[in-house]
């Protein structure tokens, strides 16, 4: 099987090399996101990659979004981490992963994020998740709205105004949503969330999306 680790940091991806390719994987690696893209857009397929969500330029949440809009068919999963310190639980991911047709974030705490089948609304300021517990196969629901006043203030800062329903907010979304189990090892309360504001760094990719 062939993976691809997304990286910015070599020593991590030295040490998930060594430790994958002693496993029998067949491994290949990119510094950051755009570098990620450009793998795929080389022609070569890959079984899973295993990706970080924090890196210069575009962030994981943001490449995995990317190489969902490429690959929508190949059996791709992204394990997306939020603490550094934790990224050696890494190592026992991938295997898991591998075997299903569709696209899941797997946040390596235990929980996987699945692909969602509901059409895109791009005024719906709602957006629906199942979360998969994967030691014992528990599902639970999880809904994200996203604040209304964090999309107008994205609109006043960017000079853009990006659907609550559509890509970009659904991205944000996932990235609250992974990033509370992973932190909380459960979900949420009442199994909702809410998107009340982005980053600095999120207000130069909204410059740079395209229109869903």
């Amino acid at each position: 099987m062939k993976l691809l680790i997304i990286d910015d940091e070599p020593h991590i991806r030295h040490m998930m090399r060594l430790t994958l390719e002693a496993a029998g994987y067949e491994i290949d690696e990119a510094a950051d996101g755009q570098a990620g893209l450009d793998c795929f857009r080389d022609g070569a397929e890959y079984d899973a990659v295993v990706l970080d969500q924090k890196m210069p330029g575009l962030d994981g949440l943001e490449t995995l979004q990317q190489i969902k809009g490429r690959k929508p068919d190949s059996a791709v999963a992204a394990a997306i981490a939020s603490d550094r310190s934790a990224r050696p639980l890494r190592r026992g991911a991938a295997p898991h992963t591998l075997v299903r047709p569709q696209i899941e974030t797997l946040t390596l705490n235990g929980f996987q994020i699945l692909a969602s089948p509901e059409a895109a609304r791009p005024a719906s300021a709602e957006h629906a998740f199942r979360v998969r517990h994967v030691a014992d196969g528990v599902e639970f629901a999880v809904t994200v709205a996203i604040d209304p006043e964090a999309v107008d203030r994205v609109a006043r800062l960017t000079h853009r105004r990006l659907e609550p329903g559509g890509a970009f907010w659904r991205s944000q979304a996932e990235r609250l949503l992974s990033a509370f189990v992973w932190s909380e090892g459960k979900g949420p309360a009442e199994g909702r969330l809410t998107v009340r504001d982005v980053s600095r760094e999120d207000l130069d990719v909204v410059a740079r999306w395209e229109f869903d």
